[in-house]
């Protein structure tokens, strides 16, 4: 372990003044937050690579048995919690960071042609909130979603928000951009993958609905929702609710529509 005394060390550039850098974006870096999304990356499920590690003296010692499988050239950085605050910017009360690698972007059209043949997918149409995409992705890795697909109206799932509240799953599922929401669903159906929008609006429920072996569940923004276009190009479907009230958090309604899934694919044929 490295021990840091300065934050103005050049070796920690890349920690410095985080919540700057995470609207400024990072060069090709993202920042990791917390022991288990730092577990995360480090696992060898997570296509990500680690370029360095900064944690607080207290956690040093805590992290060590994990920390003695990494390669020697990758660098670990040790600092007083003063020191830490000071390079990041705030009180860092996990005192665990990472610096992780983006790597190379897949495409969809890529991302789908390595999908299996019974395969799940979520798309997600102008998703702007950290947390509800930190929290579909946790849904996304419970349930077993193969791929997300997302508009570029929607946030990164690697912001560091998004990371944490994933805990770390935004490193595991792989994800591919799209252009725009047409171009998503084209790619679907182009792989042989049958999208079906969630809206409230919908007379069909998620429990009525025989899912093919080839799903991709297709979810907007709270509020606006998915544009009518596509709402009127793919089947709809709604989660049912008392009488009354028809609104979810979009990430709950993730939740409980893959779930859905799960539960209608089991013991049933693949086709």
């Amino acid at each position: 372990m490295i021990r840091i005394e300065d934050p103005d060390d050049p070796r920690v550039q890349h920690y410095r003044a985080v919540r700057d850098r995470d609207l400024a974006g990072r060069e090709g870096r993202f920042i990791v937050e917390g022991e288990v999304v730092l577990r995360n990356l480090l696992s060898a499920a997570s296509r990500f690579r680690t370029e360095s590690i900064l944690l607080s003296e207290t956690r040093a010692a805590a992290l060590e048995p994990a920390l003695e499988a990494l390669p020697p050239s990758l660098p670990v950085y040790v600092a007083s919690q003063a020191v830490m605050d000071a390079t990041v910017g705030f009180h860092i009360h996990r005192g665990v960071l990472a610096v992780g690698l983006r790597g190379e972007n897949l495409g969809v059209r890529a991302l789908l042609g390595r999908l299996p043949e019974r395969c799940l997918v979520l798309g997600l149409m102008g998703l702007s909130n950290h947390d509800n995409i930190g929290g579909i992705f946790r849904n996304a890795a419970a349930f077993g979603v193969d791929a997300v697909l997302l508009d570029r109206r929607s946030c990164d799932p690697l912001y560091r928000k998004a990371l944490r509240v994933s805990v770390g799953a935004s490193l595991l599922v792989p994800f591919a951009w799209s252009e725009d929401p047409g171009a998503l669903v084209g790619e679907l159906e182009a792989a042989g993958i049958s999208p079906f929008a969630l809206s409230p609006s919908a007379q069909t429920t998620i429990d009525e609905q025989a899912w093919p072996k080839r799903t991709a569940l297709l979810l907007g923004a709270e509020g606006p929702g998915l544009p009518a276009w596509l709402l009127a190009r793919v089947p709809a479907l709604r989660i049912a609710m008392a009488p009354g009230f028809d609104s979810l958090n979009v990430a709950t309604t993730s939740g409980i529509a893959l779930h859905a899934v799960r539960r209608g694919r089991v013991g049933r044929p693949a086709d």
